[in-house]
């Protein structure tokens, strides 16, 4: 079970990995918990820093986790964070914003990657996400602490700056990247310490100062207790998400055939080391919609894994229709079909049944599955974040004229 921290707590809590504290009574602005929780920050927007000019004492990066234009998203199975900045809208330049978020990131990332990085001017990010509580509407759950970069990511990719087109207008915003540190629980002692400007004192977490001191990325890596989702796990968790998947669902119902393509690009989408070699014909696949490989090692010397992938446009449980799952059946039939060496890919609009699900993980075969959610779930990462931005997108490249139900 959450904990929950009560507003009357906060001025003198540590921070807790996943913790709620809890806002006001009400939903009124004045009762916002960050705030409270860390005097100095403000009460509105992503970026919330402490301190003025350049030097800044920490910075909250607050989420609500629902914007689809921009889907900040934590992997908690490798402590990665993908943030986006804060020129959300037209008519600005990239580091033209009122709170100054991107010129913190700017500022930041330049200073990780200077010739000789110097650590101790990069102020610690904590992470928050919008957490509603039955007494009040302004309470959020702490994610973490966080560091700009990600080991294994080359300067060129963690802070990069995006292109978005809003009612024909273009702009740009930052996609940054953070690792969030191996530190469970942040002491007050040392939230005191950073208002007071000292970052590297003794009360500070040990994943801090090492990054600090050697550069070394101690990620909270937790890997997932629930090897076998249920049915609520594999569908969107949003209404926008929901919407997108259904879009889907409607364009490509009556054309199985078609959606095979695109459960193949899905696949890529989520993964540029994939590599489609064929789309294969109903009547010679064998029990495989597509076939292709999936890049290992280094691009000059490559070694390629084979992979069958199945597509299975199945009703989805939206608007009150029961679900269509993909059972025992299907799935023994992607396996039958997966020689030595191979894996699967099962790329539903549906759920899978959890007998299937099960079995699959108990007798380690080697199938991924992607469920309505992980599809709706690719396209918002890839910029397909409405309905309308799917449907075109459908329209254009996916014929479903003389697809066969």
């Amino acid at each position: 079970m959450v904990r929950v921290v009560s507003y009357e707590e906060l001025p003198t809590v540590d921070l807790i990995i996943d913790a709620v504290y809890e806002g006001k009574v009400g939903s009124h602005l004045s009762g916002e918990a960050i705030s409270k929780l860390l005097p100095g920050t403000g009460n509105l927007g992503g970026f919330r820093a402490s301190g003025r000019g350049d030097s800044k004492k920490f910075v909250v990066l607050y989420t609500s986790g629902a914007d689809k234009d921009w889907p900040d998203r934590l992997d908690p199975n490798t402590g990665q964070f993908v943030y986006y900045g804060d020129n959300k809208t037209p008519g600005h330049e990239l580091h033209d914003t009122g709170p100054g978020g991107n010129r913190i990131l700017r500022q930041v990332f330049d200073a990780l990657h200077m010739a000789s990085p110097d650590r101790t001017k990069i102020p610690p990010f904590f992470i928050f996400r919008k957490y509603p509580t039955p007494r009040s509407a302004r309470s959020v759950q702490f994610k973490g602490l966080a560091v700009p970069g990600f080991t294994g990511l080359p300067a060129t990719a963690d802070l990069v700056a995006v292109w978005k087109t809003s009612k024909g207008q273009r702009f740009q915003n930052y996609q940054a990247v953070f690792t969030v540190l191996d530190a469970p629980v942040i002491e007050r002692a040392w939230l005191n310490d950073l208002a007071n400007g000292e970052s590297l004192t003794a009360n500070a977490p040990s994943a801090w100062s090492d990054w600090v001191r050697k550069g070394r990325y101690r990620a909270l890596a937790a890997e997932s207790t629930t090897v076998v989702r249920d049915q609520g796990a594999q569908l969107p968790d949003s209404p926008a998400k929901t919407l997108i998947l259904e879009t889907v669902w409607e364009h490509f119902k009556n054309a199985p055939r078609a959606f095979e393509a695109f459960a193949a690009r899905v696949f890529q989408m989520h993964d540029q080391r994939v590599i489609i070699d064929e789309i294969t014909r109903a009547a010679v696949d064998g029990g495989r919609d597509a076939v292709g490989r999936y890049l290992l090692g280094l691009t000059d010397d490559p070694v390629y894994a084979e992979f069958s992938l199945e597509a299975k446009c199945y009703r989805p449980p939206l608007n009150g229709r029961s679900a269509n799952t993909v059972g025992v059946k299907e799935v023994s039939r992607l396996i039958s079909r997966i020689r030595h060496r191979q894996f699967g890919v099962l790329v539903t609009t549906s759920v899978i049944g959890r007998q299937a699900y099960e079995e699959v993980r108990e007798d380690r075969h080697p199938i991924i599955f992607f469920s309505g959610k992980d599809i709706a779930e690719i396209l918002v990462t890839n910029g397909f974040s409405t309905p309308q931005l799917v449907k075109d997108m459908l329209e254009n490249e996916f014929n479903v004229t003389g697809g066969r139900a």
